[in-house]
C-alpha cells in the first residue's frame, strides 16, 4: 500500500464515522502550496462555508500559503464564517492527513475562534 492509498483508506474510515453521527463537518485539505477548509452540511450535499490560502484577504495577511502561519489564518477565517452562520460544533475531518503541522495549526486556530470539535 502506498501513501495515497493509505491516506484514502484513513479518510474513508473517518467519513463513514462522521456520516453515522449526522454531524456538520469541517473538512481540511492541503497541497504543498495551499491549505483549504470547508464546512459541509450533515447531509453532505452542500458546502456551507469555505476558506483557503487562495483568498485575497489571506494572501494579504500571510506570507505564502504552505506554512503554519497561513493555516492559522485560514482556521480563524473558517471559524468566523461558521459563527456568522450560527454553527458552533463540527466534526473535524482531516481527510486522512496526520494531525500535526499545518493541519494541527488550522484546527487549533478554529478552536480558538470558537468552534467546538
Amino acid at each position: 500500500m502506498d501513501k495515497k492509498q493509505a491516506r484514502s483508506r484513513r479518510s474513508r474510515k473517518t467519513r463513514v464515522r462522521i456520516a453515522l453521527q449526522r454531524a456538520t463537518r469541517l473538512v481540511v485539505s492541503r497541497s504543498n502550496c495551499h491549505i483549504y477548509a470547508q464546512i459541509i452540511a450533515p447531509e453532505g450535499d452542500r458546502v456551507l462555508a469555505s476558506a483557503s490560502t487562495l483568498e485575497a484577504d489571506v494572501r494579504r495577511d500571510g506570507k505564502g500559503g504552505g506554512n503554519k502561519a497561513a493555516a492559522e489564518i485560514v482556521g480563524a477565517r473558517i471559524a468566523e464564517k461558521a459563527k456568522a452562520l450560527g454553527i458552533e460544533a463540527v466534526a473535524f475531518d482531516r481527510s486522512g492527513f496526520r494531525f500535526h503541522g499545518r493541519v494541527k495549526a488550522l484546527a487549533d486556530a478554529a478552536r480558538a475562534g470558537g468552534l467546538k470539535f
